[in-house]
């Protein structure tokens, strides 16, 4: 859908405690489906025509969109209503929640602490009820990381089976779309809405399974006698790398995730312990690909696939960027994330050309190859690791030193961002809490995997709270 349509308002203070909106939509088709009744949140850096989009930053402050992303436009044709933009991180580039040039999101779990990000507002939502779905972005984990901080579900699928058309991009080879919900199947149910080929989308490569083959929210075990007859013939993969992760990991987190598995185990899954010793510089490989990436995308070429054959750009959105990182005053607002990648990436750039960004996408796959390998050897179903390797931490203090917020905005992406190098699917589920927060567990599988991805979270959650 194209043209302006006017519609929407920001929040009022009563409707929004978590600061988790930025504006208020009510936009639906008069269309049965199977999103029919559903209220989607839409994270502030997906088109919607007519509605302003900021990015969660002063450089968009004025834009307003002027065409859909094909997810907004699958969600309505399947019935969905379009509730709102969902606050996130300043470009995006944080996966805490303070960063937003709108202020910071809360956790609906303790409003002291960290919502996670980017995706900051569309996993706090979908966790206060305040809607029933959401769409998120996730280059570093920002999906999974406020999925596993907000205690809800929330999927990075196989890199390009949903279509990125009408987003903003930060890396196309890292850029994905994907859906958060408070359920396994309610995540399944708008992921089989989104997934699939749109012509627009040079990301998106042959071999995406035909839509026959992408009903994901079938056959999912409802209860625990399902659950326990699925799992008897799952095998699982602890991945030693995603635990004790040095100077990062708590102890608590690592025992949580560890208990669920073996709660997985006794209800008849077969689970072996697996080494992949090139996770743990996963992050590193994903470093020069983000930070260069992200200085050439984002920066340079308005956050769209620029380059790529057959993808299309939203021109609009590229000039209002063009225009506001050329404003000295919204230039000068980004947060210390971005105008360190800024600088880093330009001094990369000047120094050594694209050599580094080509030597990460080299090892990128090698790591491919080494988790694929992993799986194939062990004839596992999934590597399973804690999906953040801390609690939800606490929102950082005003006038901390730069590399002290860098590390508040980054220092959560070690099991994250690896299989965002990789592509792989990756869900969160949330376990048991620890202390009263959330904890999530995230579940890694094949490429194209999905359908068997959330048969075995929804076992799990089956068997969850027995």
């Amino acid at each position: 859908a194209t043209g302006a349509r006017g519609l929407g308002r920001p929040p009022m203070a009563a409707e929004n405690p978590l600061n988790a909106w930025r504006w208020i939509t009510d936009i639906s088709l008069p269309v049965d489906g199977p999103l029919k009744g559903k209220s989607v949140a839409l994270k502030d850096n997906v088109c919607v025509a007519g509605v302003p989009m900021s990015n969660g930053s002063r450089v968009l402050e004025r834009y307003v969109a002027d065409e859909d992303a094909t997810v907004v436009t699958r969600i309505l044709a399947a019935g969905g209503r379009i509730a709102g933009m969902a606050n996130c991180e300043d470009l995006c580039l944080s996966g805490s929640s303070f960063t937003c040039a709108h202020g910071p999101v809360t956790n609906p779990h303790d409003k002291l602490r960290s919502a996670g990000g980017s995706s900051s507002g569309s996993a706090a939502l979908v966790a206060a009820g305040a809607v029933d779905l959401a769409i998120a972005c996730d280059q570093g984990g920002s999906i999974r990381i406020p999925s596993g901080f907000c205690g809800v579900v929330g999927m990075k699928a196989t890199h390009g089976l949903v279509p990125y058309t009408g987003i903003f991009s930060m890396e196309p080879t890292l850029d994905h779309a994907g859906p958060v919900a408070r359920t396994v199947i309610e995540c399944a149910q708008l992921l089989q809405v989104i997934a699939g080929p749109d012509g627009l989308d040079g990301r998106q490569r042959a071999g995406i399974p035909p839509p026959e083959q992408r009903t994901y929210a079938e056959g999912l075990p409802q209860s625990a006698e399902e659950a326990r007859t699925l799992l008897a013939g799952v095998r699982v993969g602890v991945l030693r790398e995603g635990f004790a992760i040095e100077g990062v990991s708590e102890p608590e987190v690592d025992e949580a995730v560890r208990a669920a598995v073996a709660a997985m185990e006794a209800a008849g899954a077969t689970v072996v312990d697996v080494s992949v010793p090139l996770h743990s510089d996963g992050a590193h490989i994903w470093t020069p690909i983000g930070i260069e990436g992200i200085s050439r995308t984002q920066y340079r070429d308005g956050g769209q696939n620029v380059g790529v054959r057959d993808g299309h750009c939203v021109t609009s959105l590229m000039q209002a960027t063009e225009r506001g990182l050329r404003d000295p005053a919204a230039a000068s607002s980004l947060s210390i994330t971005n105008k360190i990648f800024m600088m880093v990436g330009e001094a990369m750039q000047r120094r050594h050309g694209a050599y580094n960004y080509g030597v990460a996408q080299n090892l990128a796959r090698t790591l491919t190859a080494a988790y694929d390998t992993a799986i194939s050897e062990h004839r596992l179903d999934v590597l399973v690791m804690p999906t953040l390797p801390k609690l939800p931490t606490l929102l950082p203090a005003a006038g901390l030193s730069p590399p002290a917020m860098c590390a508040a905005a980054l220092n959560m992406i070690a099991n994250t961002a690896p299989t965002d190098v990789t592509g792989h699917p990756a869900l969160t589920v949330p376990i048991k809490p620890v202390k009263g927060l959330p904890v999530g567990m995230m579940l890694v599988g094949p490429n194209y995997s999905e359908h068997n991805i959330f048969r075995i979270a929804a076992a799990y959650e089956a068997l969850r709270d027995l």
